[in-house]
């Protein structure tokens, strides 16, 4: 269950607009509205003034105390009253700035925005960009021009501030945009306990589920009392309006994604995969010396240097040829080379070193397949042999115009090789207690983790060829019982 209040001094403060019953007093949110762990509170804080200590202070303030989420955060607050410029000057702004139309040297402008928008057609991306780092409902952003447009201020505004007619009717409409699924939750989702938000990419050409997945997630959810709603990036500033954010969408740190993670978990949701899952997974220099560290049994590995004299020498004493290079941030195989002989070893290491500082390399292992191990939540869930294509020596293979995949079998994890299982889950210990898919080989005797991903495959017909419905129902579980724990 979820509320969701707007506060102001005075509800008259709210008279441009249409009526409701969720906008209250900032008195009656101090003495009537407390902590209730049963329920979600959201609160858009609208008070008169920000400034420390005043009423729109206590505001956000106590609602951080009593457990609500509030529109903006005390930090926000305690960011935006600051001195300095240098907290104002980041990357995405200065992108947008540079997108402005040029104008005169010294010329100053001032423009007002609500929830990341603003009348200011040229002016709404620099406009959404700070409401992104300054998440506030009503901004004045001061820009002046020095040869480029700077930002010389950004200041919170009162909703009183908002005088002109077009200004009050563009701020309700997107006030109401913004907060669409709270004022306009229709009665049939009444029956559900909680929202998630699964994040996925409807262009993305190796989705981690196919659509078909995608339904059976969205169906087991509600099985457990869960509304699920596919969202994609654009919708980030709708997080708060969650109750957890399941990712299904390919990860990274200098991602989209990643700042999803980041985000969610700031707002109390439950999240898989969580940002530090995703720092630990998606590069594969520091997931190799993770594993290497904790003795979890992986390839011979080593790390090839740019620029460092006798390099290659010495990965060809340590591990031979053939061997394996790897960017730090490949997936789905992509960024993954076998050099079978030092001309291809020293053409590929310097094309791929262009990119990264360091490379992984390691020896090769040829198997006729891969195992992958899905483990939830520290539990082994499913178990799938993945072959090679054939010709190929690894389980996709692109070209140009497409990619190719081998055959896969899917069993129960009981009926995998125990020194299999106890590796892949010795290996998640030390990344979470998220969704992962661990990538292993197997020669005789001998088993080791290729890799560990924070977002595994979960296509209908193939990962879920044993467990059938069972393997979204499980996910969905472990969301029902960790938002249960939140009290939310």
């Amino acid at each position: 269950m979820s509320r969701f209040y707007v506060v102001v001094d005075d509800p008259k403060d709210w008279s441009p607009y249409y009526p409701s019953q969720d906008v209250i007093s900032f008195d009656h949110y101090l003495e009537s509205v407390h902590h209730n762990s049963a329920e979600r509170v959201r609160v858009i804080n609208l008070c008169r003034s920000y400034r420390y200590l005043g009423t729109g202070y206590y505001c956000s303030l106590l609602a951080e105390a009593r457990g609500h989420h509030v529109l903006p955060s005390v930090k926000t607050l305690s960011e935006l009253s600051r001195k300095s410029l240098a907290a104002i000057q980041w990357e995405e702004a200065n992108a947008q700035l540079t997108k402005l139309p040029a104008g005169d040297e010294g010329e100053q402008r001032s423009v007002r925005t609500w929830f990341g928008d603003t009348l200011a057609t040229s002016f709404k991306g620099i406009a959404k960009a700070v409401f992104e780092r300054f998440p506030c409902p009503l901004l004045e952003i001061s820009l002046e021009y020095r040869s480029r447009w700077r930002i010389r201020k950004v200041q919170a505004l009162p909703l009183s501030s908002l005088k002109d007619a077009e200004e009050q009717e563009a701020f309700a409409n997107r006030f109401e945009s913004f907060s669409s699924k709270m004022w306009r939750r229709p009665k049939a989702r009444k029956s559900f306990r909680y929202d998630l938000a699964i994040l996925m990419d409807p262009q993305e050409a190796l989705p981690p589920s196919n659509k078909s997945a995608l339904q059976k997630f969205i169906r087991a959810a509600e099985q457990m009392g869960i509304s699920a709603e596919k969202i994609t990036k654009r919708d980030y500033q709708r997080l708060a309006e969650y109750d957890g954010l399941f990712i299904r969408e390919t990860t990274s740190v200098d991602h989209h994604t990643y700042r999803f993670a980041k985000k969610a978990e700031a707002e109390g949701l439950v999240v898989i995969d969580d940002a530090t899952s995703i720092l630990r997974c998606t590069n594969k220099i520091y997931l190799a010396d993770l594993l290497r560290a904790n003795k979890v049994p992986v390839p011979k590995t080593a790390f090839l240097r740019r620029d460092k004299e006798g390099e290659l020498e010495r990965l060809v004493d340590d591990l031979g040829l053939p061997m394996v290079l790897k960017v730090p941030d490949g997936a789905f195989s992509k960024g993954v080379v076998k050099v079978d002989d030092w001309p291809a070893l020293a053409a590929e290491s310097q094309r791929l070193l262009v990119k990264s500082a360091l490379l992984l390399a390691q020896e090769f292992m040829y198997t006729d397949y891969d195992w992958r191990i899905g483990v939830l939540d520290g539990k082994p869930l499913y178990a799938c042999r993945y072959y090679m294509v054939r010709n190929h020596w690894q389980i996709y293979k692109h070209g140009k115009s497409r990619s190719q995949s081998g055959g896969f079998d899917t069993m129960p994890t009981y009926e995998a090789p125990k020194p299999v299982l106890d590796a892949a889950v010795k290996a998640c210990r030390l990344i979470g207690k998220g969704f992962y898919g661990v990538d292993l080989k197997q020669s005789g005797d001998k088993v080791v983790v290729i890799e560990v991903n924070d977002n595994p495959s979960i296509d209908a017909g193939v990962e879920d060829r044993y467990l059938g419905d069972g393997l979204y129902q499980a996910v969905m579980e472990v969301f029902r019982q960790r938002m249960e724990k939140r009290g939310r």
